[in-house]
């Protein structure tokens, strides 16, 4: 999704593939989260450990290390990767790949991961986690970037499908994104019946990708999940589709510029 230069490689139908695709991997990176508590020291400002010219938390520290080196390997030339922490990222030691972007210039500037860690810490955990430190930070940490780093790739995916609705309906996009009426283009956008599907899928996956596995013959009555599905539909419901419309809303409101 990265380069263009085949209109088909830019389809509603090809993106619905990849957001299908994307819910495997938030699903997974849920149920290795949940393994342990919330661990809330690791994001506890300041941090108890002494790190020499840093006042944040561990979690940010260790975020800030995993995406500078990401970032040298090339992570973030790709339009599909936002980083939470954009200030003094290296440059990547690996040169861009040359191909045709499918994405306006404005795309760079749309970047919500500050609400998205906002949320994550104050109101995912907290529904998915126990209340509670393990000491397990370290490993806590990679879960979180893991499943933070899936949420924000589907996330800010609302960028490919803004483009490719703003370059089916140029007309009926337009006046709106002129007006800068928020309201009107966040209507406009809004499927509600699609929503719902999505919202019985990944519960339906999560059911599926969570249940305990034995080799008991004997059926239980109640099947034992490692994550609850009705949690997997909301955290859709209130954070990663309406997170999703937001992204589509900003980035068509600079598609002109």
């Amino acid at each position: 999704m990265a380069c263009g230069g085949d209109d088909n490689k830019l389809s509603l139908d090809s993106i619905r593939d990849s957001l299908i695709r994307q819910e495997d991997t938030i699903i997974f990176n849920i149920i290795e989260r949940i393994k342990y508590p919330t661990n809330p020291t690791l994001y506890k400002q300041p941090c108890s450990v002494n790190i020499p010219d840093f006042s944040g938390s561990l979690f940010q520290y260790l975020f800030q290390e995993t995406e500078a080196l990401q970032s040298k390997v090339g992570r973030y030339l790709s339009p599909e990767e936002n980083p939470f922490f954009s200030n003094n990222l290296p440059d990547s030691i690996i040169p861009p790949t040359k191909c045709t972007p499918v994405l306006h210039p404005a795309a760079e500037s749309v970047n919500v991961n500050e609400k998205i860690l906002d949320v994550y810490i104050n109101q995912i955990l907290p529904l998915f986690c126990k209340e509670a430190d393990d000491g397990n930070f370290a490993t806590t940490a990679a879960c979180d970037i893991h499943l933070l780093q899936a949420l924000s790739r589907r996330i800010h995916y609302g960028k490919f499908v803004a483009e490719v609705k703003f370059r089916d309906c140029t007309d009926e996009y337009k006046p709106l994104i002129l007006a800068k009426d928020r309201d009107a283009l966040m209507k406009l956008l809004t499927f509600e019946a699609v929503e719902e599907m999505v919202k019985k899928r990944v519960a339906k996956k999560a059911m599926a990708f969570g249940q305990e596995v034995t080799l008991n013959d004997s059926t239980a009555k109640e099947v034992k999940c490692k994550v609850d599905p009705t949690l997997v539909s909301r955290l859709y419901d209130e954070w990663v589709m309406p997170l999703t419309k937001l992204v589509e809303v900003e980035y068509l409101l600079r598609r002109l510029d």
